[in-house]
Formats: structure tokens, sequence, C-alpha cells
């Protein structure tokens, strides 16, 4: 079967999807210490210091900045 190219970041269309992936991008240059410890968290909208964290933290951060809560809409 052929291989299919997938499409770049500048490529995609849906904003809210291009929001997500941008913001993940982003973090590359601030969370730089993985940090794996238990941290309980305020809820809603809790998070550790943006420097530190898991890849957890990274998509959940990527998804608020689109506009959506993921922490929230997990846990209910």
């Amino acid at each position: 079967s052929p291989t299919v190219a997938k499409p770049k970041l500048t490529e995609i269309q849906n904003e809210s999807i291009k929001k997500v992936l941008e913001s993940a991008v982003e973090q590359t240059a601030v969370t730089k210490i993985y940090d794996p410890a238990y941290v309980v968290l305020p809820y809603p909208n809790g998070d550790v210091p943006i420097e530190k964290g898991v890849c957890t933290d990274v998509v959940v951060r990527a998804f608020r900045k689109a506009g959506v809560d993921l922490q929230k809409e997990v846990h209910e």
C-alpha cells in the first residue's frame, strides 16, 4: 500500500486542532524538567509549574490553550 503523506502543521485547517498542536510545540521550549512526582492539584484548572511535568501535563495544557479543559472533561 502506498505511503500517505502526513500534513504539516502549517497545512492543518481546523483551528482547534491547530491550536492544540501549536501549544504542544511551544511547550517544548518551556517544559524542560521531567518530574513524575505526584502532586495534589486544585480542580478544575489545576497544574504544576509550566517548566516541569510529564507528557500528560503537556497534553492537558495544549488542550486548554484551545479552549478545552481536558482535566475536567476526563474527570466528569
